[in-house]
């Protein structure tokens, strides 16, 4: 009898009927945003920009496959300064340094030509997917295996070459996944290159095809190793056609990425689309805002005074409309999360006064005197999850309280992103304790994010949509904050 967690394999399908429905209408207007943009930035900073990913894709990607781990720290440090072996210490890495390095580098010549292979116009085949695999494994070489008796074995590795035997991975439970048998793998290629090629003549989106593309070659499964990385390769392919940014899958996202694979493995590719669209609109963001921050390192004493001049010209000129629709949405969204949050008080204030009497439970919107509460809180968060929050433009919140022994507060605070306004707004959720201490001052505790991400809008979104949207991020917030007040009472 089969496990529950068992894959047979089948071949490749097309994408679903319903694939308009995975589209992110967010992620294209925050890639428009970006695209008008990054016109008026100094090419260099681009430059700049675009190295850093490179570096953060092919450190990123090894660690995925468990080829090496790094300290959190030095990862980032690898990424800012450059892959040396200098940047490693010694005792840090679970494997000789050397080796790393060497494996590091082969991944970035590949995300490099990545690019070269854009430029070029190159319609994408199989004989190019076979020297991305080649590239990528130039220093590996030996696979691990199981015999015929199911023992671990060491197994001499084949480069940019079909695999000759099954590869399928067994689990604990008994469960396993069936990827395409040797003798179907060539045929299975040819089906995905000529499926490929006739969705890019349909203009698929670039978040859908990439997940397409990389969902259905994992199935196929067609090297003895390697895969996952040329997967995550071709996934990068298909969004730098369209003049996004590499797309990278960090380590910390690899649970809802392997996730999503296995949901997409069901017939639900969705999910992996939405994750794929949450990692490009993540890099366009970040891109507004360090691309002008690169750009700030270069200039000259006279060319900062003259930005400063544009700067304060810019703020005196008349608010462009279609931007401030988006503080508009803003408005609305703190009002639509006091509803919320005064329906929850109200709700929760019944159970605890059972319990305590003298508990206050509240929430609270921001009023014109009150709107330069949380800043420092908020700036915290928006430093964890990467961002430049634009506190001096636009701020509303909305809080909720709880006050017992001590005072738990959930707040949702709503401000622009990035250091110039281009019609984006964000919204973070934190949560953090006020208590007493003994000499009678007001002891904080936190803030802790309540969201791994903050939700994004822009001009350009529709309206329903972004209410939609925002409604299920902020439950998951709630329930998310209840939950950690729950654990401390």
């Amino acid at each position: 009898m089969e496990s529950k967690g068992t894959y047979k394999w089948k071949p490749i399908e097309d994408l679903p009927k319903s694939w308009p429905s995975f589209v992110s209408p967010r992620l294209h207007n925050v890639a428009e945003i970006w695209k008008e943009q990054r016109q008026k930035l100094d090419q260099s900073a681009i430059s700049q920009f675009n190295e850093q990913l490179k570096r953060q894709w092919a450190i990123e990607t090894g660690i995925i496959e468990n080829l090496y781990t790094l300290d959190r720290g030095i990862t980032r440090l690898l990424v800012e300064r450059g892959i040396e072996a200098s940047l490693i210490p010694h005792g840090t890495a679970n494997k000789p340094v050397t080796h790393i390095i060497n494996l590091m580098a082969d991944q970035k010549n590949v995300v490099e030509g990545l690019f070269d292979f854009v430029a070029s116009a190159r319609q994408l085949s199989t004989s190019y997917i076979k020297e991305i695999h080649a590239a990528l494994t130039e220093h590996q070489e030996t696979v691990d295996g199981i015999d015929t008796f199911g023992k671990s074995v060491t197994i001499s590795f084949r480069r940019g070459d079909w695999k000759k035997s099954p590869n399928n991975p067994s689990r604990p439970d008994g469960s396993y996944h069936e990827y395409c048998p040797p003798e179907h793998v060539a045929p299975e290629m040819d089906r995905l290159i000529d499926m490929h090629l006739k969705h890019q003549e349909q203009s698929i989106p670039p978040e859908i095809e990439a997940a397409w593309l990389h969902h259905r070659f994992t199935q196929i499964h067609p090297f003895q190793d390697g895969n996952g990385r040329v997967a995550r390769a071709l996934a990068t392919l298909v969004v730098l056609r369209a003049g996004w940014f590499p797309l990278v899958v960090v380590s910390d996202d690899r649970a809802k990425y392997i996730h999503d694979l296995e949901q997409a493995d069901f017939g639900k590719l969705e999910p992996l689309a939405h994750f794929f669209a949450s990692l490009s609109e993540a890099e366009f963001l970040r891109a507004l805002k360090l691309s002008e921050q690169i750009v700030t390192e270069k200039r000259t004493y006279r060319s900062m005074i003259e930005a400063v001049a544009e700067r304060l010209r810019i703020r005196t000129r008349q608010k462009i409309e279609e931007h401030n629709l988006a503080l508009k949405t803003a408005d609305m969204l703190c009002k639509t999360a006091y509803v919320v949050f005064k329906k929850l008080a109200s709700d929760l204030c019944e159970t605890i006064h059972q319990f305590n009497p003298n508990a206050i439970v509240e929430a609270t919107i921001s009023r014109e005197a009150t709107k330069m509460w949380f800043w420092d809180q908020v700036v915290v968060i928006a430093r964890k999850l990467d961002y430049y929050a634009d506190l001096r433009r636009y701020h509303n919140w909305v809080r909720f309280k709880i006050r017992e022994d001590r005072q738990t507060e959930i707040v949702v605070s709503f401000h622009p992103i990035g250091s110039e306004f281009f019609g984006v707004v964000g919204a973070s959720a934190f949560i953090e304790y006020r208590s007493r201490n003994e000499s009678g001052s007001t002891q904080l505790d936190g803030p802790y994010s309540l969201a791994d991400r903050a939700f994004v809008f822009t001009y350009k979104d529709d309206e329903k949509q972004t209410v939609d949207s925002f409604k299920r991020w902020l439950n998951d917030v709630i329930l998310k904050g209840i939950e950690e007040w729950r654990r401390q009472l």
